[in-house]
């Protein structure tokens, strides 16, 4: 890509640039917050998560401040809960060390938790001006199809390595930097797409790109296999009355840390198997009725599940006895307890 090339982009840019809340406002706050909810998620999707949450927490302050409880409440639904702990962890950093205000340094911001090598561009850049590259699977895809280049773009030293070569490109004048990799973004979201066919007619760099040229869009990128996802049989019971539902707080380690679920075991429980589980929690079911299976995916493992309603009549035992289950009523579900999408299928039987 050359000079030419760049102000093309930037040109279709300014005539085609998706008006986005964190863009129309690209203060630093904004903008991390933004770049973090937008990892794994599709831009329809966060826009009213984001819109949420900056009104619970508005600045850094109240995110260093906010409670485990009602920051996972507050990301529920948009998945990969390290992300949020990570937010919290970097702004009690922020509050600590920089005065409350994010640095603007790239280097600076790669020493705050959770924010990698492209959110550091993206922050430097767009909220602060300065000339740093901002790398994602868009610019990626865009700079291999433009360049027929079959490195593995899976592979961190390609990653680096086009950053770099990306960085080499970046418009000087202030601000340009931020806009161009702004331009990269939709670019590759509205024309140069990852599935199916893209958008060539349409593309300010079509008269540069060697994938267009060759009639090989669709062989680029290039990624090496991913390793097929483990399977892994749960049991999940939903278990309450017309009131109250029972939850269990998952450990502080491992997968869904620290959020809360409907009680779930490994493996798939016949009726027998069930209710000794069931009795193992202090459970006598007055009526269990078999629920259909459902199935959640995760980056690199999927839950197949099958799952019980459980009737009970007793709850004086679990609000006075330590048993690990938590009665919660339906007002809590929706306002207090961040109970993860995998369990979204089950939380239909609730009442």
């Amino acid at each position: 890509m050359n000079g030419k090339a760049v102000a093309a982009l930037m040109k279709w840019y300014d005539g085609n640039r998706r008006v986005l809340p964190w863009r129309e406002d690209p203060a630093p706050y904004h903008v991390w917050i933004s770049e973090i909810m937008l990892q794994q998620t599709r831009v329809e999707a966060v826009k009213p998560y984001y819109a949420r949450f900056l009104e619970a927490l508005p600045d850094i302050a109240s995110l260093a401040a906010v409670s485990d409880d009602a920051l996972m409440k507050l990301w529920q639904g948009l998945g990969y809960y390290s992300r949020a702990r990570n937010l919290k962890r970097a702004a009690i950093l922020i509050m600590e060390e920089h005065g409350g205000v994010m640095p603007a340094d790239p280097e600076e911001l790669l020493r705050l938790p959770g924010i990698g090598r492209y959110t550091a561009g993206a922050i430097a850049s767009i909220a602060y001006g300065l000339r740093a590259p901002a790398v994602d699977g868009n610019a990626l895809r865009i700079w291999t199809r433009i360049h027929a280049d079959d490195r593995d773009i899976s592979a961190e030293r390609t990653k680096k390595e086009i950053t770099a070569e990306i960085a080499d490109i970046l418009p000087e004048k202030p601000h340009a930097a931020g806009r161009f990799n702004q331009a990269l973004m939709d670019l590759g979201s509205m024309v140069c797409l990852p599935n199916g066919e893209p958008a060539c007619a349409a593309c300010p760099l079509a008269s540069c790109c060697a994938a267009h040229r060759a009639g090989r869009e669709q062989d680029y990128p290039v990624t090496a296999k991913k390793k097929p996802r483990r399977i892994e049989k749960r049991t999940v019971f939903v278990i309450g009355d017309d009131t109250w539902i029972l939850l269990r707080r998952r450990p502080d380690n491992g997968l869904l840390a620290g959020l809360y679920e409907l009680p779930s075991v490994e493996g798939h429980l016949n009726v027998k198997e069930a209710k000794r589980f069931l009795a193992g929690l202090g459970i006598g079911a007055v009526r269990i009725t078999p629920l259909p299976p459902a199935k959640h995916i995760f980056t690199h493992i999927e839950w197949r599940m099958t799952g019980y309603r459980i009737k009970v009549d007793e709850w004086a035992s679990f609000f006075q006895a330590d048993t690990g289950l938590i009665p919660a009523g339906k007002q809590d579900i929706s306002t207090k307890y961040s109970i993860p999408s995998a369990f979204s299928n089950y939380m239909l039987y609730i009442g």
